[in-house]
């Protein structure tokens, strides 16, 4: 399949994802962000793996433990943590350098050489995504600053180690196996934290959007794009998930578009096309 293709099939995951917050405040019982996250992975997890019925060896089962609990597991927890202590603006904008951290650990660890392009192009999405979602009257809190700056690390971590090891199981498997023990992390959570409330056939409707597609064939997706692209173009791709959230919520919700926030939009998809651009495999 084209590269090309890939990243057009990859680009559908942040879209997906983008859209969470929509159907978590409209089809979702509020106050209880934990169990969103788990009936978002687990499920898809348990899912894929009794389809797949493909089973990690040796050294692999490390792996992949590891690799469930930065991509799914701490990500999802700090993510929720982040959305619920800061405005959705800026956890997306600290959300942002997650390209950077990215580009970093390929550099410092792979060795790999980044052209300069890719990091001025790095930069430039989190000033896009300054530009679209900042604002003055924003209430900044510590622990959600933590939160928001601990996931993006752990994803990024996450999506670099899943291009660079090397784990020998069907796309299928792989990701089945990451959102098991990503769901594993995050069900103390939800236990510590919060119970099991009266569901109405709306909550069953956006838990099963959100785990059939907002994990199921979104990671499936993402783990198919990591595989194929580089970790930093994968990484930049997910900027699009707060820029869907936006234009949803423009859509839907009535929220505010402005010309400062079209500038920001056409900044992200200018960083996005310039990373893989500049990463893009020498013929």
């Amino acid at each position: 399949m084209p590269l090309f293709i890939i990243a057009l099939l990859t680009a559908l995951t942040p879209i997906m994802w983008g859209s969470t917050y929509i159907v978590t405040t409209e089809l979702l019982p509020s106050g209880h962000p934990f169990l969103a996250a788990l009936l978002r992975v687990l499920p898809a997890g348990i899912l894929l793996i009794l389809w797949t019925r493909k089973f990690p060896k040796g050294k692999e089962w490390l792996k992949v433990i590891i690799l469930g609990i930065l991509n799914i597991g701490i990500f999802q927890v700090m993510l929720f943590v982040a959305a619920y202590r800061l405005p959705g603006g800026l956890a997306a904008i600290l959300g942002a350098i997650q390209p950077i951290i990215v580009l970093v650990l390929m550099a410092s660890i792979a060795k790999m050489r980044i052209p300069s392009a890719a990091w001025i192009a790095a930069i430039v999405g989190v000033i896009g995504m300054v530009a679209m979602l900042y604002s003055p009257n924003m209430q900044v809190d510590f622990i959600g600053v933590i939160a928001a700056l601990l996931g993006a690390l752990s994803m990024a971590c996450g999506t670099f180690l899943s291009r660079f090891w090397r784990v020998d199981l069907p796309l299928t498997a792989f990701t089945g196996w990451q959102l098991f023990f990503g769901g594993l992390i995050i069900l103390p959570v939800f236990l510590s934290f919060e119970s099991w409330p009266e569901m109405t056939l709306k909550n069953i409707l956006g838990y099963s959007y959100l785990c059939l597609f907002g994990a199921l064939l979104a990671y499936l997706l993402w783990f198919q794009g990591i595989k194929r692209l580089s970790p930093a173009v994968v990484s930049s791709i997910g900027l699009l998930s707060p820029v869907t959230a936006f234009f949803l919520g423009w859509i839907f919700l009535g929220e505010r578009l402005t010309l400062v926030s079209m500038i920001g939009f056409i900044m992200i998809l200018g960083s996005i096309y310039a990373i893989q651009k500049a990463l893009r495999p020498k013929s």
